[in-house]
C-alpha cells in the first residue's frame, strides 16, 4: 500500500530445492518457512543431501500498512495463517523478494503469475500481528444493534 507503514518486523525465509525424477523437470523450487529474523546472516545452507537442499534467506520484513488490515485480519483468524512469499529465480537460485501477512497480498501474488507460496505463520508473528490488528483494526460488524449497544458501553463513564 501507500499509505504509512504502521509497524515492520524482520524475517528470514526457509527455501529448498527438491530434485524430481520428471522427464521434463528435474527440480523444484519452494519457500517451505519462515522464522523471525534476529540478525542472521543473509544466506545460509541449512541442509544438503541428493534429493534436497534447503536454504535459509534474511533480510526480509514484514510490514503492515491500514489498508491492507482487512487482509491481515482475513489471514489471522484463519485456521492456518499464512506468510505468503513472493520469489524469482536469482543466479539459478530460488531467492524471496516479497514477503505479507495479508490474504489480499497472496492473492495479488498467486494471481500476478510470478512464483509465491504460502507458509505456516509463525506463533510469534501471529501473536504480533493479533496484536498490531487489536491496536489498529475495527472488525467488520454484521449486525447494527450490537454493534450500537457497544459504542454505547465504550462511552460511559
Amino acid at each position: 500500500g501507500n499509505s504509512m507503514r504502521m509497524a515492520s518486523r524482520p524475517i528470514a525465509v526457509i527455501m529448498q530445492r527438491r530434485s524430481l525424477n520428471h522427464r521434463w523437470a528435474t527440480e523444484a523450487w519452494s519457500a517451505v518457512g519462515v522464522v523471525a529474523d534476529g540478525g542472521l546472516p543473509p544466506y545460509r545452507l541449512l541442509s544438503q543431501d541428493d534429493s534436497r537442499e534447503t536454504y535459509l534467506v534474511g533480510g526480509l520484513s514484514l510490514d503492515l500498512y491500514p489498508d491492507e488490515n482487512d487482509g491481515y485480519f482475513e489471514n489471522c483468524v484463519a485456521p492456518e495463517a499464512k506468510v505468503f512469499i513472493k520469489w524469482r529465480m536469482e543466479e539459478g537460485r530460488a531467492m524471496p523478494v516479497q514477503a505479507s501477512v495479508s490474504y489480499a497480498d497472496g492473492a495479488r501474488m498467486f494471481d500476478s503469475g510470478e512464483s509465491a507460496d504460502g507458509v505456516a505463520m509463525p506463533a510469534e508473528i501471529h501473536a504480533w500481528l493479533a496484536e498490531y490488528l487489536r491496536t489498529h483494526y475495527e472488525p467488520p460488524v454484521r449486525r447494527g444493534k450490537e454493534y450500537k449497544q457497544r459504542k454505547q458501553g465504550e462511552h460511559a463513564d
